[in-house]
This record gives C-alpha cells, sequence and structure tokens, in this order.
C-alpha cells in the first residue's frame, strides 16, 4: 500500500506514480517482489482508498496488473476488458479514478498475442463478442502493414495491438473533457505500454 491516506496520494506527482509503476515491473522482472501480507492492507484501506494509479489493460489473464507491477491492495485502479479499448463506461470510470479518488496516471497497457485482436483481424464472429471486436476494427484497418494480415502474423497482430494503445489514448484525451484538461494542467499523466508475455516486461510509451 503506497499512500496510506489522502495527504501521502496528494504528495505523489504523476511522474513518481509513474517511476513507482517502472519500479515496480522492474521487480516483477527481477523476481524480487516487496512483500504484500493481506490482512495490513485489507485493514490499512477499509477506511478508504488512495491508489496512485489507474491501468486500462486486456482481460488476458496473463497479464495481472497487480502482480506486473509489483503493487498491493489500495495501489491500483484496474480496468480490465478485452483489447483494453475504451467506451463511455469505461471513461466514467477512470473519471473517477482520476477526478474524484486522485489517481495520478492512466495507463492504457496492450500486450502482445492479444487474442482480441487476434479475433478483430480474422473479422471473428461469435455472439456478443462480434459487437465488442468492432471496436478494434478501425484499428485494424488503420494498421499500415504489407503481407499476411491474418492473426497467424503475430507481427502484423502486434503492430495492430501498439496502434490500438495509441488509438485509445487519443479517445480518451478526445472524448473526456475532464481527463484532458488534467492531463494539460499537469495533475495526471495519460500514457500507453505494451506488455510481452514472453519476458514479463512492460515498454512504456510517451513516458
Amino acid at each position: 500500500m503506497i499512500a496510506a491516506n489522502k495527504t501521502e496520494q496528494d504528495n505523489i506527482s504523476p511522474q513518481a506514480a509513474l517511476t513507482l509503476l517502472k519500479e515496480g515491473n522492474q521487480r516483477f522482472l527481477a523476481e524480487q517482489p516487496q512483500g504484500h501480507p493481506y490482512q495490513p492492507q485489507i485493514e490499512g484501506t477499509s477506511a478508504g482508498q488512495y491508489p496512485y494509479a489507474c491501468i486500462l489493460g486486456c482481460i488476458d489473464s496473463r497479464v495481472p496488473a497487480e502482480m506486473v507491477f509489483d503493487t498491493g491492495i489500495g495501489d491500483l485502479f484496474n480496468v480490465r476488458i478485452a483489447g483494453n479499448f475504451s467506451n463511455t463506461d469505461i471513461l466514467g470510470s477512470m473519471e473517477f479514478a482520476c477526478k474524484v479518488a486522485g489517481a495520478k496516471v492512466i495507463l492504457v497497457l496492450g500486450h502482445t498475442q492479444c487474442g482480441a485482436v487476434k479475433g478483430a483481424c480474422d473479422h471473428v464472429e461469435l455472439g456478443n463478442l462480434t459487437a465488442m471486436l468492432k471496436n478494434l476494427e478501425g484499428v485494424v484497418a488503420n494498421t499500415d502493414y504489407e503481407g499476411n494480415r491474418s492473426s497467424k502474423n503475430l507481427e502484423f497482430v502486434d503492430m495492430v495491438a501498439k496502434n490500438n494503445v495509441e488509438a485509445t489514448i487519443a479517445i480518451i484525451k478526445k472524448e473526456s473533457p475532464i481527463l484532458a484538461e488534467m492531463a494539460t494542467n499537469g495533475e495526471i499523466l495519460i500514457l500507453g505500454g505494451m506488455y510481452d508475455v514472453t519476458t514479463g516486461k512492460v515498454e512504456f510509451y510517451n513516458a
């Protein structure tokens, strides 16, 4: 638990919050996690929460944000949806996280070999998944690539995934005046990253 109260949270700058994420991923890679005993964290957050960052990530089981960034209970807001795209409900959640609850960073976290991106590349149609994948169709279409544009080509899949992160950041800034203003005023950082499922490393963009 990084911040135990509002004053401690207020004293974490957006850049310092980003540094905490980077250092956490380094500990994760080195297999040197900090101790995160659950009961003290449960007790410490029972009266309130003071997270320093909000992660918009994919539901992929290989990318658990709290572990990837070596954080504890109460440190992160964790928004997860297949394909880590944004919509009105997610924007509202992130506005709450930052404007109301004080988070200093929004990290849009994509990952390699993303199943949702693969589905969008292959134009999969299956129940409600069909409508969900339409959120990624524009990114697939706008990704400039010569060659195999199917899920079988992981180079293309990962390129689309990275472009999706950038597109999602642009949507956040365009469709949420609240978050855009906070970013302009230096109250928060909005940036992207890609998690490599083969190494565990997060590459940060616009950092």
